[in-house]
C-alpha cells in the first residue's frame, strides 16, 4: 500500500510502502497479537544525530518507564503508537543542590488506524506529570521530558 498516492491520478512522490497493513489470512489459523509497531530500522531511528551505545541504554530506560505507566493507566490498547526519542540536546537542570546538564527526550503517543494518518493521544496533564517525574528520577541522565502533540500531516509519527 503506498502512502503518498495521488487521488486525482496524477504523479505523486512515494514516501513510505506499507507492508504491515491487513490481517493473517485465515487458513493460517494464527491470532494477531496486539502490540505496537516498531520501527523497522530499530530504536536507532528514535535518537537523531550519533548513535552510541550509552546513548540507546539511555533511550531503553525511558522507553520502559513510559511503557510501564501506560500500561499500569490501561491505556496500551487505546493507543496505536507511544515510545520516547531521545534529543540530540543537552539541558540545563537542577536535581539535588546541584545542576546538571543532561540529555532532554521528547514522549509521543498516537492514534491511528492505519498509519497514514495519525493524531496526538490526549493524555490528562496528571499522567505526562507522572511519567515525568519518574523518567526524570529513575533514569540517571534525564532532565527534560516534553509531549510531541503533532499530528500527522504535518510531522510523521517518528521523528527520522
Amino acid at each position: 500500500m503506498i502512502e503518498s498516492v495521488s487521488f486525482t491520478g496524477g504523479p505523486s512522490v512515494t514516501i513510505k510502502s506499507h507492508h504491515n497493513v491487513g490481517g493473517l489470512p485465515a487458513r493460517m489459523n494464527m491470532k494477531l497479537v496486539n502490540r505496537h509497531p516498531f520501527p523497522g530500522p530499530g530504536l536507532a531511528i528514535r535518537i537523531p544525530g550519533n548513535i552510541t551505545k550509552e546513548k540507546l541504554d539511555l533511550l531503553r530506560q525511558v522507553d520502559a518507564v513510559y511503557l510501564d505507566e501506560i500500561r499500569k493507566a490501561g491505556l496500551y490498547d487505546e493507543i496505536w503508537q507511544a515510545f520516547a526519542v531521545l534529543l540530540p540536546v543537552r539541558t540545563v537542570g537542577v536535581m539535588g543542590d546541584g545542576r546538571t546538564y543532561d540529555q532532554a527526550c521528547a514522549l509521543r503517543a498516537v492514534t491511528s488506524t492505519d498509519g497514514m494518518t495519525a493524531d496526538y493521544y490526549p493524555f490528562d496533564h496528571a499522567f505526562l506529570g507522572r511519567v515525568a517525574n519518574r523518567i526524570i528520577n529513575e533514569v540517571r541522565g534525564i532532565n527534560r521530558v516534553t509531549y510531541d502533540i503533532t499530528s500527522k500531516p504535518p510531522g510523521t509519527i517518528e521523528w527520522e
